[in-house]
Formats: structure tokens, sequence, C-alpha cells
């Protein structure tokens, strides 16, 4: 029986990895890997055979039920298997369905953390995501397929929130965020995938967001964030007229 490590891959640049998850890939005799995996980090992988079990918005995915057999299986064959996922395994990764099948079947797993995409941004921004008398708290969400009203009102209060998978649904969003409280002049920076040479981004406010001014600069290819909070604030106000700039402080501005 072998071992299965479950690494994270960080947020896409292949020296963001860590040096005990790079260490275990070129170790690896097979890796499962997510889609959205750069061909560098790929790389490191040596002699493994490789895997694509990635999910992807609007595409072909494997469903999660394969994937944890496929991990059972390759451990029965192999001694090192890797699932190597995007940014940290333990935030929005399923990795608690996985380790949950691999204790199932008695195999031995270990995890290794990786950098996550909101730190990762943030460090992009040059903003911290906390900051002393703005923001002392910091949720990190994905959508509910059937959001509920208590779930959205415990976002409305994080001092800075962090969406992932949010992009086909910034609008939406961004409209039940404002519904539940958070003032519409919030600022939002969305960053796109962050740390590859594809890296951009961009701010605006929540309520701009909401009427869909996010939606036309998303690239659907790339893997995407939202950052929404007022430790953003400097980054909104940087290109705006002093007139704009005031209104939006006095929160008399929406959009």
């Amino acid at each position: 029986m072998g071992k299965v490590y479950l690494v994270g891959a960080g947020p896409g640049a292949a020296d963001l990895i860590t040096v005990r998850g790079a260490r275990i890939l070129g170790m690896a005799d097979v890796v499962l890997h997510d889609a959205l995996i750069e061909p560098e980090l790929l790389a490191l992988c040596g002699r493994a055979r490789l895997v694509a079990v990635g999910k992807r918005c609007g595409r072909h995915a494997t469903a999660q039920h394969f994937i944890n057999k496929q991990l059972v299986d390759c451990a029965r064959r192999h001694p090192v298997v890797v699932r190597l996922k995007g940014g940290d395994p333990m935030l929005f990764g399923r990795a608690d369905e996985e380790m949950r099948a691999l204790e199932a079947a008695g195999i031995e797993y270990d995890v290794v953390p990786g950098i996550t995409a909101a730190i990762a941004s943030a460090a992009l921004l040059r903003r911290s995501l906390t900051l002393r008398g703005v923001a002392r708290s910091v949720a990190f969400a994905t959508r509910s397929r059937a959001p509920e009203s208590e779930e959205i009102r415990a976002q409305v209060e994080a001092d800075s929130l962090v969406y992932y998978m949010g992009r086909d649904s910034a609008d939406v969003i961004a409209a039940e965020l404002i519904s539940h409280g958070k003032p519409a002049h919030t600022p939002v920076a969305i960053v796109e995938a962050c740390s590859t040479p594809r890296e951009r981004h961009t701010c605006m406010t929540l309520g701009q967001m909401a009427a869909g001014a996010a939606l036309a600069w998303f690239d659907p290819s790339q893997p995407s964030l939202l950052l929404i909070g007022e430790a953003f604030r400097a980054l909104l106000e940087a290109d705006l007229s002093p007139e704009v700039r005031q209104a939006l402080q006095a929160g008399r501005l929406a959009a």
C-alpha cells in the first residue's frame, strides 16, 4: 500500500510552491492534478505519470467520487501518489472528501499546505487583508447555489471579504451584499491569474460590480478572485479625480 500526499500547488507560479511540495513532486509515481496547474509546476513532477482530474466551470469535469476512487486505486499500485491542488488543499479544495475516502480504504496520507490565492493576491496588490483600524476580520467565501440570508449577513460583517469562484456571479454577489447592508461604495479589487505571466487586476465599487461592470472585464479562461473591503480603498481612489474621490469617501456615490 502506497502513501498519498495532498499537495498545495500555490497560486500559480512554480516558485511559490513550498520546498516540501516540490520535493514530493520529484518523488511521485503518479500525480493527479487540477486543471489550473501551470506547466512549469508539472515539470517538477519528473518521472511521474500525470493524470488531469480538474474541474472547470462550464466544461467537462471529473466527478469527485471518481477522483476519490482513482486516489485509492493508485495508492494500491504505487508507492508515492500526489493529489496536486491549486492554492491550499484545505481551502475550497474538496480535501475533506478525499481524506475521508483514503481513511476508509486504510491508506496513509499527508497534507502539504500551499499559498492560497487570497494571500497571493493581497501580495500582488500590495494591500494587506488586515489593516489597523480598518480591517480586523477576514472571510473566505464562495457563493452557495441556494444562498441563505444568514450566510450573506455573516459575509457582510467581515471587514475584508474574499470571494473564490465568483466570476460568473460577480454582479449577483455584489447585489446580494448590498441588499444585506454592505455599502455600495465599498471597494472591490479583482485579481485574475495571480502570480502567472497572465496576471492582471482592476478596481471598482461594489455598486459598479452589481451593475455588471466586472463581467465585461473578466477573461473566462482565467481564474479570478474578488477582494472586497475598505482595506482596498487606496487602490480604488488612485486614479480618481478629487471630486469623485471626495464623494466616495463621503459615501454619497454608489457607482
